[in-house]
């Protein structure tokens, strides 16, 4: 009787011990099989704008006016802005106009280039984001000895990431004179800068040119227009536009489509011109 107990519980045992050795081996063992299919790289959406502030005009500096330029940009509820025409701390806009902006839209990010020194304060382009930056840094842009009317430029760029896509992106405004070679040579001071990037480059701006003038040809030549079909809106004067002086553009086409590119009419008389909005496709 004790003999054939023993050989039952021996028998439990040793199918209770295969069993849970197959199940080991089934899940951690050398000969579990590996799975050949690599992880999906999805595509990513990412909300961009361009406006230029008018040195915070009208009345440098309304109170009224920063709460209206800050409810255009919640209202299109970007993921980033490229700004120009920033003051900071000057006596016509005696606050951090970035970090005001920034609190107003609850942008937590943001980050200044100056460009130059002016009216007792520093002015240049801003970047408010959603996305914390991982890098940022500033880059000047010149002028040619000959126009000594005019002013230095800046261009200002953060490296972020959105849902493990990682990017840049950048802000800048060209010269303002409307006869001379500073654009030219500005835009290809900026296609010098990026040609090297390796990661997707996403750049908007006042670039006081005309989609068939130099300065955009040559920033053609690396970057693309995220205008559709090339057709880009009418940007300035803000009141009835009738050219198209602000752009997004980007790079590489390869790494980046457009989905949706307008002006925004609606953003009212808090600027002289009208900011730009679009959203790209980070492929």
């Amino acid at each position: 009787m004790m003999k054939r107990y023993a050989m039952t519980i021996l028998a439990y045992m040793t199918t209770f011990g295969l069993t849970f050795t197959a199940c080991g081996s089934k899940e951690s063992g050398p000969d579990a099989p590996i799975d050949p299919t690599p992880p999906v790289s999805k595509d990513v959406t990412v909300k961009v704008m361009s406006y230029n502030l008018w040195a915070s005009r009208p009345g440098n500096l309304q109170p009224q006016n920063m709460i209206e330029m800050a409810e255009v940009i919640k209202r299109a509820d970007p993921d980033l802005v490229a700004l120009q025409e920033v003051d900071k701390l000057t006596k016509r806009n005696p606050i951090d106009v970035t970090k005001e902006l920034a609190e107003r839209t609850g942008m937590k990010y943001y980050f200044f280039a100056k460009a130059m020194d002016h009216n007792g304060g520093e002015y240049g382009e801003a970047i408010l984001s959603k996305l914390p930056f991982k890098e940022t840094k500033a880059y000047s842009l010149g002028f040619l000895p000959e126009y000594p009317n005019s002013e230095p430029r800046a261009i200002a760029m953060v490296t972020v990431e959105k849902e493990g896509k990682e990017f840049h992106f950048v802000g800048t405004h060209l010269d303002h004179l409307e006869i001379n070679g500073n654009r030219d040579k500005q835009a290809k001071d900026i296609v010098d800068i990026f040609k090297t990037f390796t990661k997707p480059v996403i750049l908007g701006g006042d670039l006081n040119s005309l989609p068939d003038s130099e300065a955009i040809r040559i920033l053609r030549g690396h970057f693309t227009l995220g205008c559709l079909n090339n057709n880009c809106a009418f940007t300035f004067p803000a009141t009835n536009p009738n050219r198209t002086i602000d752009y997004l553009m980007y790079a590489p086409s390869s790494a980046i489509s457009v989905q949706s590119y307008q002006a925004y009419t609606w953003a009212g008389s808090a600027s002289d011109h009208l900011p730009v909005l679009a959203t790209f496709t980070l492929k």
